[in-house]
């Protein structure tokens, strides 16, 4: 495992301890906080829109706004943006956003505190070629990238300006897909060649990211640069994000999953989540993220813990391997569980909040994409017919006296498991704390439900999957958090990374959450769709369309919200289509990774349509293109009607 060491402990916090990286005035990694971020969206030529877009991002809490600058005249017109904000009073840090133009990041660089460039992009162009490099001949790419790049180095180092070195997931350079694939190795190899080119200059002030919109590629990535820069002494701060989260929940879900499940490795010096939104809405959700950790220091958090075992390896995925109780475990998806154990009256509409729809015409339940696949009642029971396809969880107390025991199951406490004559001959749910866990036998009917009082809740239940994988205990696991006094957004944000984290590591076969909020209120749809949207955003279960669309930015060449909001409102039926929608070239075939079908602009008023990383229709016009992206969908046999409810209750 010691090779695999990316973090100072998998089930301690601790903040990895990076080097300081002054952006004017604004400090990165050290002891500095965790810094929260964003990007304009305005045109850089309009300076006034730019201007009062910037101060919208630095009221909302930003602490440093980058801005695009595609060309030459963009980049100068970053001083007259900066004086403006300067004559308005604000000092925030300006970054300039840099991809095929190395000549406008050496103007850039002069004005700015901070330049962004993307090694995939800077001095390469992406064709999607396979290319046969000998090692004198990649070798001899390497100095012409040397060349390219060495003057904006020198200028940075001149003019005291920071560099972040963003490599993203989706515009790998053909140099670096030929020899490292399209994986997170090649992501941080991009990387770490140009940082290579930066320190025979002698230049330090460098900020990393390797951002995809994949969490689960995102986090890997982010995981093996620590690494080596561990390996070979090096301690770079590091910028989180993931690129092209999208709007609303699912963006939010999307950038927890990623951003959490590294901050809560100790990883992370400043963040920005991307959404499909206005960007001063991005500062208070990272805000939200970021805060929870403001404090981990002070708070409860599990001894530190060395890993015995060699099933576990931070940088690939591979799931748990459990034993197949009923549905649960083994190559079944993970499950979700939703919590009735507080609700005092139930109906057949009770239901329809989780996914359940009932036919009054045909007497018949049927079930969304979303449909939960268990319900826990504690002591209640219900006195109707349930969905065939929805499993009943009662306490055992009240499940061993059950007169109809078909397709309910009991929740037994570790002490009641280990004592309990009678039990279910198909499937019995254990609920097990870190102390009991040892003590615990398991049969093959035995699913265990992981509970967490700790503070640092995940870690804790880390710690506890650890502790089955070095004891061999090939028992499936439902995940249970539960979160009281907190809003409905935080639920969201908090969860994702809590769960999140741990599919992301392999482990659990199924999700249980509770909530209670700030006014003490049950809002069971909203655990229902963010329990599906974590297990979306790890993609350990897909129930709906993924959506890959960029923030928007000064380069975006048609109204990005609007067009991704037609757009999911004519395909949101076409489950585990991914559907990418990105606002120029830079965010465009490259960025989309493995989406399905592209939408791309192209032009003002022009739209490229992909299918995967092919363009199959050029320059269409953006009143047409989103009717020939379905007929483009219809045309490649992916479209399937939408289901529409006859006779329900609904």
């Amino acid at each position: 495992m010691e090779n695999n060491k990316y973090c100072n402990s998998l089930t301690h916090y601790s903040r990895l301890k990076t080097r300081e990286v002054k952006v004017g005035d604004v400090g990165i990694g050290g002891i500095n906080p965790i810094r929260v971020q964003s990007m304009t969206t305005t045109d850089t030529m309009d300076t006034l829109k730019t201007v009062e877009q910037a101060i919208r991002i630095i009221e909302a809490g930003g602490e440093l706004v980058r801005i695009t600058a595609p060309s030459i005249n963009e980049a100068n017109n970053l001083e007259n943006i900066k004086k403006e904000l300067r004559k308005r009073g604000y000092n925030t840090p300006l970054v300039a956003d840099i991809h095929f133009t190395p000549n406008a990041a050496e103007i850039a660089a002069r004005i700015v505190e901070k330049v962004r460039v993307n090694p995939g992009n800077y001095a390469d162009r992406k064709k999607f070629e396979h290319i046969e490099y000998t090692d004198l001949g990649y070798e001899e790419e390497l100095e012409r990238i040397r060349e390219r790049f060495t003057p904006l180095v020198k200028i940075c180092k001149e003019y005291g300006t920071a560099m972040r070195i963003g490599t993203n997931h989706g515009s790998l350079s053909d140099r670096i897909m030929s020899r490292y694939g399209d994986t997170p190795l090649g992501m941080v190899e991009s990387a770490i060649e140009f940082l290579r080119i930066c320190e025979e200059n002698n230049f330090y002030d460098i900020v990393l990211s390797m951002k995809s919109s994949n969490p689960i590629v995102m986090v890997e990535a982010y995981r093996l640069l620590a690494n080596k820069m561990m390996e070979s002494e090096r301690n770079y701060p590091l910028h989180l994000g993931v690129t092209e989260a999208g709007e609303g929940e699912d963006g939010r879900i999307k950038s927890s999953v990623g951003i959490g499940t590294l901050l809560e490795d100790g990883l992370g010096d400043t963040i920005r989540v991307s959404l499909t939104e206005d960007p001063e809405f991005e500062i208070p959700v990272a805000k939200r993220i970021v805060e929870r950790y403001t404090k981990r220091k002070s708070q409860e958090s599990t001894s530190n813990f060395k890993l015995q075992t060699s099933n576990f390896s931070p940088f690939e995925y591979k799931r748990r391997e459990t034993k197949p109780v009923h549905n649960i475990g083994g190559h079944n998806v993970p499950r979700v569980i939703a919590d009735f154990s507080q609700k005092e009256k139930f109906t057949r509409a009770t239901f329809f909040s989780i996914g359940h729809n009932y036919s009054v015409p045909l007497d018949k339940w049927s079930a969304s994409d979303q449909a939960c696949d268990y319900i826990f009642l504690g002591d209640n029971v219900v006195d109707f017919k349930t969905p065939e396809t929805m499993g009943l969880i009662y306490n055992y107390s009240t499940w061993k006296n059950l007169a109809d025991q078909r397709n309910a199951y009991p929740l037994f406490t570790a002490e009641e498991f280990q004592s309990a004559q009678e039990k279910s001959s198909e499937l019995n749910f254990v609920a097990v704390r870190m102390e009991m866990l040892k003590q615990v036998q398991h049969d093959n009917t035995t699913v265990f439900v992981l509970e967490t009082s700790n503070a640092h809740g995940m870690a804790q239940q880390r710690r506890m999957f650890f502790e089955l994988l070095s004891q061999g205990r090939n028992v499936p696991v439902i995940v249970k958090r539960k979160y009281q006094d907190i809003t409905e957004e935080q639920l969201q944000l908090f969860a994702s990374t809590d769960i999140g984290a741990l599919l992301v590591d392999g482990f659990g076969d199924g999700v249980w959450l509770t909530h209670v909020s700030e006014l003490r209120t049950r809002n069971y749809k909203l655990i229902n769709t963010t329990s599906f949207g974590i297990l979306q955003a790890t993609r350990t279960r897909i129930s709906k369309t993924d959506y890959i669309s960029c923030p928007s930015c000064g380069r975006t060449l048609f109204e990005l919200q609007e067009t991704t909001a037609r757009i999911r409102a004519k395909t949101n039926h076409l489950k585990g289509l991914k559907i990418a929608i990105m606002g120029c070239i830079v965010n465009g075939p490259g960025e989309m990774a493995d989406a399905d079908y592209g939408y791309v602009g192209t032009g003002v008023g022009k739209i490229n349509l992909y299918r995967g990383k092919e363009i199959v229709r050029r320059n269409v016009p953006t009143d047409e293109a989103v009717d020939s992206l379905i007929e483009l969908i219809r045309a490649n046999g992916d479209w399937v009607e939408e289901k529409k409810e006859v006779g329900s209750l609904q």
